[in-house]
């Protein structure tokens, strides 16, 4: 397992000028998308309406290795990777060509039920 490093982490994208929402893993610096789980291996992430101009809610699950991609409170899908195996920093990431607003960034854990 690689350790958790500056350089080794994941990213969800949302982008409405392609329509579609993909997940990163960033692992030594080098960004790979990782496929949808049910769709083939070299799948980009999925397409969805991503609507310019408005407000979106993007929301990540991470639960072990299985990560559930949700965007306006609409499950869009699930991938499972277990490169990285301990937790590390959150962050949040636009691009250059973009405008993005962040607001009401949350992060929370979940208790454990034993």
């Amino acid at each position: 397992m690689a350790l958790p490093r500056p350089n080794n982490y994941y990213i969800v994208r949302t982008n409405a000028l392609e329509n579609n929402v993909v997940l990163y893993k960033v692992e030594n610096g080098i960004r790979v998308s990782i496929a949808p789980k049910g769709l083939p291996s070299r799948s980009y992430g999925v397409k969805h309406q991503i609507q310019s101009g408005q407000w979106n809610t993007l929301a990540i699950d991470s639960q072990g290795a299985t990560f559930t991609v949700f965007l306006n409170q609409e499950r869009l899908f699930e991938v499972e990777d277990r490169t990285f195996d301990k937790s590390g920093n959150v962050g949040l990431w636009t691009k250059a060509d973009s405008v993005t607003y962040f607001d009401d960034f949350t992060i929370s854990e979940r208790s454990s039920v034993k």
